[in-house]
């Protein structure tokens, strides 16, 4: 792992979804960053077009971009900034907030003032499914088909997530993959998840994959085969603790080398975000070529 520090004090921009998360919250912390714009710079976004848009225009303005939302605000502010020397932080406003609380990320913003001012960055690895970026996990299964389902609830947070999934669960049906690598077929079988991961959880410390490191140069590839339905509570205890990967039923593999899946199954989901695909999908691994804003709580999964 790369590791690096300046003592200049670099200048950030928070780019703000108010849309995200909770709206007495995100209203919260608009208020406390207009009493602290003298102290960094923020604008809103209301789009994905928008963020794009705000980070071209200021991208030689700003060596940190802040991503104040949910994953997939932080994706798309990602997704600008891979492969250059700019830096990602995160101010999490999500439901999950996967990616930030795999990097120790607070919704505190005189914390994350102080991050960017010490300004200590790490390098890591980013995952891309067919020309898509994946910087957490991505995948076929109950996870896709909550977040398909999610995607057209009105009500957000916790506790609507938690009982869509539980109704999602009741419902699902396995789906049939084929992964092979260079050439060589590696699974052919029915699945009820199937996870790409280069980082360990889903979000709300849900452990999917807890041997994944973001910095170790390897897709973790986690199978869940179909169980038991009145095992269910068990795998949510196993999720909770990382130990999903001692179940039986569970397989993971971890390779540096790319991976064709082929299924039937369009409902995909990528760091949260719903989408459809059809035909091939082509998995592979882009070593540390994104820089992303350390915080002195993410030495759990870094040994720096």
């Amino acid at each position: 792992m790369k590791m690096s520090r300046t003592e200049n004090k670099k200048k950030a921009l928070i780019i703000l979804n108010p849309t995200s998360g909770i709206p007495p919250v995100n209203f919260l912390v608009s208020k406390e960053l207009d009493l602290r714009k003298h102290e960094i710079s923020y604008s809103k976004s209301l789009s994905v077009a928008d963020t794009e848009s705000l980070i071209k225009e200021n991208l030689n303005n700003y060596d940190v971009f802040i991503a104040a939302g949910g994953d997939g605000t932080v994706h798309t502010v990602a997704s600008k900034l891979v492969g250059s020397d700019k830096i990602l932080g995160v101010l999490p406003l999500g439901s999950g907030n996967g990616f930030a609380k795999e990097f120790g990320f607070r919704l505190n913003v005189r914390s994350l003032i102080s991050n960017v001012k010490r300004c200590d960055t790490v390098d890591i690895d980013v995952i891309e499914v067919n020309d898509k970026l994946c910087l957490n996990v991505a995948g076929i299964g109950l996870d896709s088909f909550v977040a398909h389902s999610f995607s057209t609830l009105k009500l957000r947070g916790f506790l609507p997530y938690v009982a869509l999934t539980f109704k999602t669960f009741l419902q699902l049906r396995p789906f049939h993959v084929t992964i092979k690598s260079e050439g060589e077929t590696i699974v052919d079988e029915k699945l009820f998840v199937l996870t790409i991961a280069n980082t360990r959880q889903f979000g709300n410390n849900a452990f999917i994959a807890p041997l994944a490191l973001p910095n170790d140069g390897k897709i973790d590839i986690v199978l869940i085969k179909p169980f038991p339905k009145i095992l269910g509570s068990l795998f949510i205890v196993r999720l909770f603790t990382k130990r999903i990967n001692k179940s039986k039923y569970v397989r993971h593999i971890q390779t540096d080398k790319e991976i064709v899946i082929e299924t039937d199954e369009t409902r995909f989901h990528i760091d949260g975000e719903p989408l459809k695909i059809s035909g091939k999908v082509v998995v592979r691994i882009k070593k540390e070529t994104l820089k992303v804003l350390k915080t002195s709580r993410n030495k759990l999964i870094f040994n720096s």
